[in-house]
């Protein structure tokens, strides 16, 4: 799911930090930052963010990884996009930014 904040006071860094979010890495492909905020303790199901910055607006597309890849070396997972847990995320993300 695609979010814009607009005018968003924050550094990418400060407001990935505001919503609770853990720096996982920079995807070389695209330059944006991954970030993650898990909802059990063995790290999935995780609500898994990638996020940019340009100007004072803020690009995050969301989405929720239910489990770890199955095949070592695969970035593919069983994500979810659309579903209800995503939209109740991508609500949470607005009120805090």
């Amino acid at each position: 799911m695609k979010i814009v904040i607009e005018n968003c006071s924050d550094s990418l860094a400060a407001a990935l930090r505001r919503i609770g979010y853990s720096f996982k890495r920079v995807a070389e492909e695209t330059g944006q930052i991954s970030a993650v905020r898990a909802m059990a303790r063995g790290g999935f199901p995780r609500f898994h963010i990638y996020a940019k910055m340009e100007g004072n607006r803020l690009y995050l597309n969301l989405h929720l990884d239910q489990k770890r890849p199955s095949y070592s070396g695969v970035r593919a997972h069983s994500g979810e996009h659309e579903s209800p847990a995503v939209k109740e995320e991508a609500s949470r993300i607005k009120k805090l930014l």
